[in-house]
């Protein structure tokens, strides 16, 4: 192996020998994450192939230097940002998760640099530590200036302590994917990048909708907590409206005689606003469900006679308050359920509730467009296919054993032994 030595000019490519095979390893510069070397290997035991072996590696590595733009990360994020379209809150959310956590990690390389090998390598980091740690213990100090670390600090009233790997949830890294596949997408029609790397890239996990069983657990638990809070719980179960949505909800906007539920707007950030989608749309109620709402009703009415006013139409459906002028708060509620689930055992988000209405809908055999409309998706089902692959795949497998268990119990006996049906 060559060795580097100070003043001596790097090799590009050499070749070693390991065992019975030729290694070929191709410099390519410095590894964005580590900023350690980093190079292309290939090995053959026919040390004709070497030189074959060794001009496609130097072809590749000259192919990213020689990239059609210099643009980092950091630049393309913020152009993209500049023109991409969506709510104010969404954009200022993806600001603050570029600065956060994208900027920090990805800002210094070139955009042809990005691979998929340095994007899931970049998630990895994310499960495993928000501060992106090399594993060693240290030190999280409470501030830059000197200081002892066993003294109280004055404001804070904490002690420096040692560094804990906290690690970044699922839907903060996929939401970490989306932006970096948003801008890349938007380089590549620029013409900045020939291709976009993400769509190659193994996506970050999307966590499972709970199972029934669980789901009964948590309206149980809701329930045993507060009748309000699982009527709340209930519905998101049963209609699969988005968070803020279900929350914008008025006593106007609830028609329990005709069974129908109206979704005209959505709380985001504290603020009351119109669907994401900007369209109102009409969700089906059961009859169970109505009278889960009737005697939600009328303890919101109850509560209100007690202040000595009279109820009101526009009166949110869910509040902390006993006149219910004022909506639960959207993190407040989301911080509720998780702990609410952690202490079942159970490993889910508010988020996961939408994901189970779709689950079972289509489990269920409902038709894709008829789950896509209380979902607000668009596109005549394609959003909801598109966001639910996995779940139809799943139903897909349960009904499958549905069939099979169904044939197999109208089968003789002896034919039962056979494979198929074992």
């Amino acid at each position: 192996m060559v060795a580097k030595t100070r003043g001596r000019r790097r090799e590009r490519s050499y070749l070693r020998r390991r065992g019975n095979s030729f290694q070929v390893l191709v410099y390519s510069g410095v590894y964005p994450l580590t900023g350690k070397d980093s190079y292309l290997t290939d090995s053959t035991k026919n040390e004709r192939q070497v030189e074959k072996i060794q001009t496609r590696l130097l072809a590749q590595v000259d192919q990213q230097r020689q990239a059609t733009t210099k643009a980092t990360p950091a630049y393309v994020l913020d152009s993209w940002l500049e023109v991409h379209e969506a709510e104010p809150t969404t954009l200022a959310g993806y600001r603050r998760a570029a600065e956060i956590r994208i900027k920090p990690a990805l800002s210094r390389v070139p955009i042809a640099k990005l691979t998929p090998r340095v994007l899931e390598q970049f998630y990895a980091e994310l499960r495993r530590c928000r501060n992106r740690c090399d594993g060693w213990p240290y030190v999280e100090h409470r501030t830059s200036e000197p200081h002892d670390c066993d003294e109280d600090d004055r404001t804070t009233r904490r002690r420096c302590q040692p560094h804990q790997c906290r690690p970044y949830a699922a839907a903060t890294i996929r939401e970490a994917h989306v932006i970096i596949s948003g801008a890349l997408s938007t380089a590549v029609r620029w013409g900045r990048l020939q291709s976009n790397p993400t769509e190659v890239t193994k996506k970050p996990k999307q966590p499972k909708p709970p199972t029934p069983k669980q789901a009964a657990q948590q309206v149980e638990a809701a329930m045993a907590q507060d009748e309000s809070w699982g009527a709340l719980v209930w519905l998101y179960m049963v209609t699969g409206a988005r968070r803020g949505e279900v929350l914008a909800l008025r006593r106007h906007d609830v028609h329990l005689d005709t069974g129908m539920l109206e979704i005209r707007r959505n709380i985001v950030d504290g603020i009351e606003k119109d669907t994401k989608t900007h369209q109102i749309r009409r969700i089906a109620l059961d009859e169970g469900t109505c009278d889960l709402l009737r005697a939600h009703r009328k303890r919101y009415e109850k509560q209100v006679c007690g202040l000595d006013e009279e109820p009101r139409d526009d009166a949110f459906v869910f509040s902390y308050q006993a006149d219910h002028r004022r909506p639960c708060d959207p993190d407040g509620v989301s911080h509720r359920y998780k702990t609410m689930c952690t202490s079942l055992g159970i490993d889910s988000h508010l988020h996961a509730l939408r994901h189970y209405s779709a689950t079972e809908h289509i489990t269920a055999c409902v038709d894709v467009r008829t789950v896509a409309g209380p979902l607000g998706h668009g596109g005549g089902g394609t959003t909801t296919l598109r966001v639910y692959t996995a779940w139809v795949a799943e139903s897909d497998k349960r009904a499958a054993e549905v069939l099979a268990s169904s044939v197999a119990s109208a089968v003789p006996s002896d034919l039962v032994r056979t494979p198929l049906f074992s």
